[in-house]
């Protein structure tokens, strides 16, 4: 073989191992098609403990947005910490609760006392500070426990006029609380607000742009089903998702929903909000995050 049919074939394999090399690197996730939002916690077993690297984490698996429940729960320090780390991603604050206090095990909006009124106002006025520093825009109300001794009319009529002094708050400054319904077979049994219809009445009762709907698809799975139409005609009112596959309360692609069409749909119509990711993980470790990462990435395959 002459000298120049040497330097031909070198410079050809050679090319194809570069070739090779290049596209064995790992290469940065592509992004999502919907805004997505881990919690702390989520990606512990890939990034570590600290909240702060796994949103970095979580920015570079192509996530958008991020969601912490407990938020308001968090020293100032730290708020302020993890709302510099979601500013430096370019990532949105999803929700985080805002009324603790008159949330769970309280016959609060179903009876509108007083002392529920105040604790639930002052919960408000907190959560306005803790959005300011955390840039967030949604946050979670839950109307508490059903009252036995009272009619469902008169419940409801409590509640809008909660949920009218809270507007009061909220609307100014551009804030929105997203009413929950939680299922009454699994979870929830006993509360006032469990399903999207009752949440769409109370939204239009109240009719302030500071009360909407944050449809948890996992929940409505569970009191409802029909999911796509209920989130049709709840469409208007409804400001923010969550996510959670049935049975079990774990990622898309455990259960039963089929999310890739749950997905699609609500991207064709045009919904820029966040989704969250409020749900556990059908195996352990970071085995099982693995897992998650990918099931987000096939349900957002559409």
């Amino acid at each position: 073989m002459h000298r120049r049919d040497l330097m031909k074939g070198g410079l050809a394999t050679a090319a194809t191992l570069t070739t090779a090399a290049v596209e064995a690197r790992p290469s940065t996730p592509a992004g999502f098609q919907l805004k997505y939002a881990p919690s702390p916690g989520q990606f512990g077993a890939l990034a570590g403990d600290d909240v702060v690297e796994q949103i970095a984490f979580a920015a570079d698996q192509g996530f958008t947005a991020w969601e912490d429940n407990g938020m308001a729960g968090r020293p100032v320090e730290e708020q302020e910490r993890i709302a510099a780390a979601l500013e430096k991603h370019g990532m949105t604050m999803g929700v985080f609760v805002a009324n603790f206090g008159t949330a769970f095990g309280k016959k609060s909006f179903s009876n509108a006392s007083p002392e529920h009124v105040e604790s639930f106002l002052s919960d408000l006025n907190g959560a306005v500070e803790v959005a300011a520093r955390v840039n967030a825009k949604w946050m979670t109300v839950v109307l508490g426990d059903l009252e036995p001794r009272l009619e469902m009319g008169y419940q409801h009529a409590n509640a809008i006029e909660m949920l009218r002094r809270g507007a009061e708050i909220f609307e100014p400054k551009g804030l929105v609380m997203v009413m929950e319904p939680l299922n009454p077979w699994r979870d929830h049994a006993g509360m006032l607000l469990s399903g999207s219809p009752q949440a769409y009445m109370l939204c239009k009762a109240v009719n302030s742009p500071a009360v909407k709907i944050l449809f948890d698809i996992y929940h409505q799975q569970i009191t409802e089903g029909n999911l796509i139409p209920n989130i049709d005609r709840c469409w208007d009112e409804i400001a923010y998702f969550q996510i959670g596959d049935n049975p079990g309360r774990n990622e898309p692609g455990s259960g039963e929903i089929n999310y890739q069409n749950v997905f699609k749909h609500i991207h064709a119509r045009g919904f820029e909000g966040v989704l969250g990711m409020e749900h556990g993980q059908s195996q352990g470790g970071a085995d099982g995050q693995r897992k998650l990462l990918a099931a987000y990435r096939d349900a957002d395959s559409f």
